[in-house]
């Protein structure tokens, strides 16, 4: 899936890789985030991803009216306030998707699938 925006100078191609790979990175980044989450189909068991596999931990939807809804399965670190922590990952991947790429983030949806203690 790719979004295609047209503008006077042509078109260009924004492959859903991107939107996903933009979204980890700055969750990852947000405070009290310890890492992207993968629910095993196999066991039902929530596993931390590596930094390298963030994009399994995330689904972007892309609406007819060309705006995209981003969904982060997170963990979180023992202690922090869930809600700041979802709020503060919300706003910043909705300005910066926004930012980086000029499509309009109707919903950021975050999923706290576990939590971790210690570093």
């Amino acid at each position: 899936m790719s979004l295609k925006i047209y503008n006077s100078n042509g078109m260009i191609d924004i492959s859903n890789e991107v939107f996903t790979t933009i979204s980890g990175w700055l969750a990852m980044n947000c405070f009290g985030v310890r890492g992207m989450a993968a629910r095993s189909v196999s066991d039902g068991i929530v596993h931390i991803l590596q930094r390298e596999s963030v994009s399994k931990g995330i689904k972007v939807e892309l609406d007819e009216d060309e705006s995209a809804r981003i969904e982060l399965h997170i963990i979180v670190e023992h202690g922090v306030n869930i809600p700041a922590v979802s709020e503060s990952i919300m706003g910043e991947v909705s300005y910066m998707v926004e930012k980086y790429t000029s499509v309009k983030v109707s919903k950021v949806d975050v999923y706290i699938d576990g939590m971790m203690t210690g570093r």
